[in-house]
């Protein structure tokens, strides 16, 4: 498949955070590394991105998807579905149905599509969505069958298991767990890469007891729990006022390298292993 225009559609994980490695000190991410993979073998790709942090499955395919339609891409990512699952009453079977709808629609325009199953949250609290997670992980792999979609599946990645591809906040990659989506997908695509995602993590000389586990786990309660439960309460979302980065379907220029990651990711003791 020749991949001359890319547009990716989504939340947060599209988006890119916590990936602090653009050239602009902004979030670069899986879908501007991916795009970087793209541009190396088909000069002049043209990419947009319209993925903001916080934004329902609804919300993508109200938002976003008319906007890919009207750009008319070789390629649409779409991941969809996450904050979703983070509310209460979250019911897999409706979020599938509208999901199936989406991805008619790009697929009915032209638009070839690639889709992302869920991560498998393995950290106290967010383990206890994890039913949910693999429940709507079957319909995506049922969706992409159907429809003959390609689909990374990031359950099955056993290194996003460990904490080191975790920022502090449990729900976004660092830059290497973004490295490692991006070559997954490349992977899925068939575009040759030089590296692997499957790499081992560097060992560890010390892992947090139970005890400073648990205190970690009360500092993330503080520090990122509590202010997302504030949101929803006040019925406001991370993304509110925040545009897509690339809005526009324009020619792409790759990345400059971003800094080395340390062989302790930046969220390495603000983790839980258990």
């Amino acid at each position: 498949m020749e991949i001359r225009s890319y547009v990716a559609l989504g939340d947060s994980f599209t988006e890119g955070l916590d990936d602090l490695t653009a050239p602009d000190g902004g979030y670069r991410g899986w879908a501007d590394r991916l795009a970087e993979r793209l541009v190396a073998g088909q000069p002049g790709l043209r990419y947009a991105n319209l993925a903001v942090r916080g934004k329902t499955l609804r919300q993508v395919a109200g938002d976003q998807v008319p906007v890919a339609l009207s750009l008319g891409p070789d390629l649409v990512s779409v991941a969809a579905g996450g904050n979703d699952m983070l509310r209460p009453g979250a019911d897999p079977d409706t979020l599938a149905e509208a999901f199936d709808e989406m991805i008619v629609a790009l697929l009915q325009a032209g638009c070839p599509v690639l889709m992302f199953t869920g991560f498998d949250p393995r950290f106290p609290v967010l383990r206890l969505i994890r039913g949910k997670v693999a429940a709507f992980n079957m319909h995506l792999r049922a969706i992409a069958d159907r429809h003959h979609c390609h689909v990374a599946d990031l359950w099955s990645m056993n290194v996003l298991r460990d904490p080191r591809a975790w920022s502090a906040d449990r729900l976004h990659l660092t830059p290497d767990g973004h490295r490692r989506v991006a070559l997954r997908a490349c992977e899925v695509l068939g575009i040759p890469v030089d590296e692997d995602w499957r790499e081992p993590w560097p060992a560890v000389d010390h892992v947090p007891g139970w005890l400073a586990a648990r205190r970690m786990d009360a500092r993330w309660a503080r520090a990122h729990a509590a202010p997302w439960v504030g949101r929803r309460i006040r019925g406001r979302s991370s993304g509110d006022g925040i545009p897509p980065k690339r809005p526009q379907l324009l020619p792409f220029s790759p990345t400059p390298a971003g800094p080395a990651v340390p062989s302790l990711g930046p969220g390495f003791l603000e983790h839980s292993t258990s």
